[in-house]
Parts: C-alpha cells; structure tokens; sequence
C-alpha cells in the first residue's frame, strides 16, 4: 500500500512541469496574426508579425516565435512593441529540430496585442543576372507559434509596380486558418519590377554631421557608404534627406561636385543620385550629400539659452550596419544636456573653445525612429572672439618685425622661393596606374588560389607552380612600383600626398587581412563566439574595403593627370 503511494506521488512530482507548463500555455489563445513581409530598397527583409492573444487568467511573462531553423543564420536583428513600450527580446532560445525561436518578454503582464519584427539579409532575395527586373524571393510562407493560431494573414509589400509571376504560394496576400504549431513551412515567390526600384547593395555606413554656427544657421552633410552585392552594376542610389532640408548637392569622396540630386518623393523627401562611377559586385563606394535645414528646428528658450531638436533618418527605406550623427556647435557653446532615443551611444567631445554631441546605432531601419534633443548655452560676445585673437596676434607679430628690423643691419636682402611640385610626364603616371592594377589583380588571383586548394577544387602542385609564377611577377611589380613612388615622393605636392595615402591604405589592408585570418583561427578554437566572430570579421572586412576605395580614388586621380 505504502509503496503504491510512493511510486504514485513520485510519478506526480515527475509530471507536476509538465502539467504546470500546459496549464501556462493554456492561460491564453493566439486568436490573429497579420504576417506582412517587406522588401527594402537595398533588398534587406522586414517581417512584422502583430499578434492579437485571448488571455485568460494568469498568463505567462514571455512569448515563443520563430521561423524554420533555415532562416536563422539570415536574422539580423529582432525587435518587438506593445503600443510604443519596447518589449525585451532574445533570439534563438528554442531548442527544437528545425525551429529557430525568439524569445519576447513582457515586463507589465501579457498584451492582448503586440508586434514583432525581423530583419533578414539581402541574400534572400536573389535577382536575375541575365534579366534584371526578374527576381525571387525566399522567406517564410508563415510564422512558427508553440501553439496553433486561429486566423494567420499574410501580406508581401513591393512597390507597386510589381508584378506577381509565380510560386509556392498563390500570390502577394493569402491566409489560413488554424494554423499548427511549430508550422514549418518556407515559401518561395517570382516576381518581375523594373531594375531601378530595388538596388541589391550593403549600405555599410551612413555617417551624419549637423552643423549649426553662431548665427542659428543649420547645416547637414551625410556620408553614405554602399557596396555593391550582385552582378548587376549599381550607377545610382536613393537617398532621404530630413523634412524640410533643402538645397543638397552631392560630391564624390575627394570633395569634388556631382551631378546635382533629383527628388522623386517630395513627401518623404527623397532624392536619386547618380555616381560618377559604375560599382560592379564586390566595389564600393563613398559620396557625401549636403544640405541646409531651416532654423525653425532650433529654439531659443532664454537670452543664451538655445535647443536643437531633431528626428533621425525617420524616411529610411533600407538596413544600415552602422550609422552616426555628430552634432557640432559654434565655438564657445556648452552642451547643458543630451536627449535621445534609440541610440545605442551617445558621447560629448570637448575641445578647447568647442563641444561635440555624437551619437551611433548598429543596424538601423527607419521605423527606429531615432531622435536627439540637445541643449546648449552660447554667449554671442563669441562672435567676436576670432576677430579679437587675429588682432592680438598680428600687432605681436607687428611689434616683434618691427623690433628685429631696427636692429637688423643694413645690408643685401636674400629672397628665397619656395619650389612647387614637379609636373611629372603623363605616360610616367600611366605606367604607374597600369602597373599597380597588375598588382591587385595578382593579389585577387592569388586569393582565389588559396580558396580553391583549401576546397579541394585543385591539385595541390598545381597551385604551387602557378603561385610561384605569380609571386615572380609581383616581385618585379612591387620593384617597379617602388621606383616610380620615390620620384613621386621627390616630385612633391600631391604626387607625393598620393603616394602616403596608398602606403597608409597598403599598411590598413596588410592589417585588416592579418586581423581576418587571427579571427577566424580564434573561432575555429571556440575562443570567441559566432556573433562575436561575425561582428569583428565585419569590421575588419569595412576596413579593408575602405582602405581599397582609397586605393582606387588615387588610382582614379592619376589617369585624370594623364587626359
């Protein structure tokens, strides 16, 4: 008899997780989901699932969904809201066989209804090489729940000119009802849209400089940095501007004016921009937009008292890796206080006479709505500050000639001229251009080498002869090219500036290369983990691609001296 009890409350305390987690889920229903997939301009995917439960009762503090496992190595990032409160979240936490599980909290209780939203990769949507206004979307038909849904509806957004040409699923909306749990259900879709409404690039960079002087004058200089992803050759890109800026003119990444910008969207004020240069798959490339802003966006709240205030990047239509806004204040300004949302950083620099506000976000969309209010004091007795200084400093300068020339003996006067830099013949700079191309090109080859022995893909002794071939011939270049540098660097002037900007470059390649590969080998040895090693392998990767668009921007320069 007792043993019978024993063995029957052993059993109970066994299953009492069990029927608790049950009881749990049963607190409440998932009665409606919107499931709405949106691809951006730059060809990143935003999945937004609002999800409407029945609660009842006690409910639990977190919330389960996901896709199909496929999918994961695709999420960039995971963000959710109930209303406008953020709620915490946390990526891959359900260890089920083909599930790939987010995690959404809820601090305050369960909402009835609450939204969530996934960025995925470009890699996704995949664009015809042969036709470029055919592409093919991979994504999931539906979201993956721990427990059924009653009604799951389903939108894909293009722009409006696309059109639907087939695929696993009937078209861009579609529903079901009574959706299982843990469904598993990756879709693909065709569809056809004229090249210019999607660009297939990674935009790296987008670094923001809002200026304002001593006159509540404001001005704003965005720094964009996009590489191209996919065979096609990207010519033009789509910018937003903040409301209300206003005169943009856009130039190249040493300074120099481009075609001026065309707005076709004066609602959300966006602008087309055409580059001086084609990037063909794997290029980058850098230009700057600038741009005024009326003063209305800065207020005076008292007679030295003054507040800037701003929303940030709000009609962005594409994923950035990286973003940061810097706002610079005349000389002499003191920054009170620093307001804003959805930064991850935000930082004052000071100088002697100035302060710096800068603020950054890692992987940013628009709907972040990003915004910083900053207020300062500024005296406008600064106004006069430099002119006062300049004063001061040419009547010392004034009283110590006058001094040394009185007592200076009279005699012979020497006038010295200083040389300017020597104009070098253009088939000399040609050879150089020509010759240090070759020697990217070998450098690529014999990456490619690499990768192809490592993978099998050639023999062994092959590789070895040819890439003792090519180490001889980039000998003789990097002999060559050592020659031709030094009677740059004697020529002086900006052949000589050229030449320090490709050993700098040179050196950060060198670098980055050796940063990639230490990287990798801690990751192979489970030193760092794989976020860890995917967020240092990119920030080397941007490094060495930055310093190879300044390799190209010289190269560019010195064919411009031969015309």
């Amino acid at each position: 008899m007792f043993a019978i009890l024993a063995v029957t409350l052993a059993f109970l305390f066994l299953i009492s997780p069990i029927i608790m987690s049950v009881e749990a889920e049963g607190n409440y229903t998932i009665d409606h989901v919107d499931h709405t997939i949106s691809v951006m301009y730059n060809g990143y995917i935003l999945v937004n699932d609002t999800i409407t439960l029945n609660v009842t009762g006690s409910a639990p503090n977190d919330f389960i969904i996901g896709f199909p496992q496929q999918y994961g190595s695709n999420i960039l990032r995971c963000t959710a809201y109930s209303g406008s409160t953020n709620l915490p979240t946390t990526l891959n936490v359900e260890n089920r066989v083909g599930f790939y599980g987010a995690k959404i909290q809820f601090p305050n209780g369960m909402p009835e209804t609450f939204s969530v939203y996934f960025v995925l990769s470009s890699s996704l949507l995949i664009q015809d090489d042969s036709d470029s206004s055919r592409f093919v979307l991979d994504f999931p038909a539906y979201p993956s729940f721990t427990q059924p849904v009653t009604v799951c509806n389903v939108s894909i957004v293009l722009p409006q000119e696309a059109v639907f040409s087939g695929g696993t699923v009937p078209g861009f909306s579609y529903s079901r009802e009574q959706l299982p749990a843990f469904t598993y259900e990756p879709a693909g879709l065709g569809f056809t849209l004229s090249a210019d409404k999607i660009q297939i690039v990674d935009v790296s960079d987008l670094s923001r400089e809002i200026r304002t002087n001593e006159f509540g004058e404001i001005e704003g200089a965005d720094t964009y940095e996009v590489t191209n992803t996919v065979s096609k050759t990207v010519s033009f890109f789509e910018i937003a501007l903040p409301f209300n800026a206003s005169n943009a003119v856009v130039e190249d990444q040493f300074g120099r004016k481009m075609s001026d910008p065309t707005q076709i969207d004066a609602n959300l004020n966006r602008y087309h921009v055409n580059l001086t240069l084609s990037i063909a798959k794997g290029q980058s490339t850098r230009f700057t937009v600038r741009y005024g802003l009326p003063s209305e966006f800065l207020l005076r709240e008292g007679s030295n008292k003054y507040s800037l205030s701003l929303l940030l990047f709000q009609n962005v239509n594409y994923y950035i890796d990286q973003t940061s806004v810097s706002f610079i204040f005349p000389e002499g300004a003191q920054i009170i206080s620093v307001e804003n949302k959805n930064n991850d950083l935000s930082d004052v620099t000071r100088s002697v006479f100035q302060e710096t506000v800068t603020m950054s976000k890692q992987g940013l969309i628009g709907m972040d709505k990003v915004s910083a209010q900053i207020a300062y004091q500024y005296n406008p007795m600064w106004l006069s500050f430099r002119s006062t200084i300049w004063v001061l400093a040419l009547a010392i300068v004034g009283s110590v000639v006058a001094a040394v020339a009185w007592k200076a003996p009279k005699g012979q006067t020497r006038i010295y001229v200083p040389t300017g830099a020597v104009k070098l013949d253009p088939e000399h700079l040609r050879s150089f251009a020509d010759g240090y191309e070759e020697k990217q090109k070998i450098r690529l080859e014999m990456e490619s080498l690499e990768a192809r022995v490592q993978k099998g893909r050639m023999p062994r002794q092959r590789y070895k002869i040819r890439r003792r071939i090519l180490e001889a011939r980039l000998a003789t270049l990097s002999r060559d090219l050592g020659e031709f540098k030094e009677k740059m660097r004697v020529a002086g002037g900006q052949y000589s500036d050229f030449m320090r900007q490709l050993e700098v470059a040179e050196t950060e390649i060198n670098e980055a290369e050796a940063n990639i590969k230490s990287v990798e080998a801690r990751h192979n040895r489970g030193e760092i983990s794989l976020e860890a090693y995917r967020k240092l392998s990119a920030d080397y990767q941007r490094r060495k691609e930055n310093a190879e668009t300044t390799i190209d921007g010289v190269l560019l320069r010195l064919r411009e001296e031969t015309r």
